[in-house]
């Protein structure tokens, strides 16, 4: 994937994390179970934060942006490359969707760090690498959950 610049780069993460809103928030109006129809509007809800920290860097200016964003480790627990793809059918189980969410969280994680490898500034550098720990943090969560779940059904 090439880009021409920075803009490029912004907008196209921005369009990834309004994909993920938009799958999300569709999922949850098809569940019936409401404790479902819940868990699916939390994640469009954290895919929203992702855009707005892209939204906000865009509108500061990048070096700004990027110099006041905190970087840290965030732990690969791993649970996602025992997982299958799955795809989203209404009616799911709990498990299930945390599944197909981790998944593409990891997708995300690693359509960026092919990004960052192949990124041909500094800025465009550290904007790839914010977004990966976005999406290793939301990944993180997601398999703390499952194993949360998994514990709790005796597995």
């Amino acid at each position: 994937m090439k880009f021409e610049n920075i803009d490029d780069i912004i907008d196209f993460a921005i369009g990834r994390e309004q994909e993920a809103v938009d799958f999300y928030t569709t999922a949850s109006k098809e569940e019936s179970m409401s404790g479902a129809k819940e868990m699916l509007l939390e994640f469009a809800e954290e895919e929203k934060k992702h855009r707005r920290i892209l939204e906000e860097l865009k509108a500061k200016g990048y070096a700004e942006g990027v110099e006041d964003y905190t970087f840290k480790w965030i732990k690969d627990i791993k649970r996602s490359d025992y997982m299958d793809e799955m795809v989203y059918k209404p009616g799911m189980g709990y498990r299930d969707i945390l599944v197909i969410a981790i998944k593409r969280e990891e997708n995300a994680l690693k359509l960026y760090n092919k990004l960052l490898t192949e990124a041909p500034t500094d800025n465009a550098k550290k904007i790839f690498k914010i977004l990966c720990q976005e999406e290793a943090k939301h990944k993180l969560g997601l398999e703390t959950m499952y194993d949360d779940h998994m514990a709790e059904m005796g597995d």
